[in-house]
């Protein structure tokens, strides 16, 4: 399994999306080019209260464009690693490096890049591929761009997160 073309995107899903998200269309769009360029698309959703599996609020957003083949995790936690199969999928499958995507910045994103930082993961964000809504003491777009300067400047010696840009990205997918 190549290591550079594993996508992971999270809770792009109706329930999530019910409230307002910053450039919406864009980050769906953009995510839609990664899903094409991917050899492998993860998808991680999430399930509490009114997002039960199965149900339409679980369900992804109708304008991500599935690929053929997929991965589907199902999660309970911020943490798409915590009480989930995707530790050991990616270990069966041999994945070492993931690109990351999806929603909210500063929760499931943030604490997913995380933790698949400390598990050795090579990580990179698609730093225009991710998205949040505005908080009640700062904007998505202030926290979509602290979150990138932060995940840039992680310190986990030995693993280093790289952002890029979907375009930069898919060029490197294709070089």
């Amino acid at each position: 399994m190549s290591n550079e073309r594993v996508l992971l995107v999270i809770d792009m899903q109706n329930g999530v999306f019910a409230t307002p998200r910053v450039n919406q269309a864009e980050c769906v769009a953009r995510i839609n080019q990664l899903i094409a360029g991917a050899d492998l698309t993860i998808f991680i959703q999430h399930a509490e209260g009114e997002m039960t599996e199965g149900s339409e609020s679980w369900r992804l957003l109708p304008d991500l464009r599935l690929p053929a083949h997929y991965v589907s995790i199902v999660k309970t936690a911020c943490d798409a690693f915590y009480r989930t199969t995707l530790e050991q999928t990616l270990n069966e499958l041999g994945v070492r490096g993931l690109t990351v995507c999806g929603c909210a910045t500063d929760y499931c994103v943030d604490t997913t890049i995380k933790a698949a930082a400390s598990k050795g993961y090579a990580l990179t964000v698609a730093a225009d591929a991710h998205t949040t809504a505005d908080r009640t003491h700062v904007s998505a777009q202030r926290l979509i761009a602290q979150h990138n300067e932060v995940w840039a400047g992680l310190s986990i010696p030995g693993n280093t997160i790289t952002l890029k840009t979907t375009r930069q990205i898919l060029a490197d997918w294709r070089g």
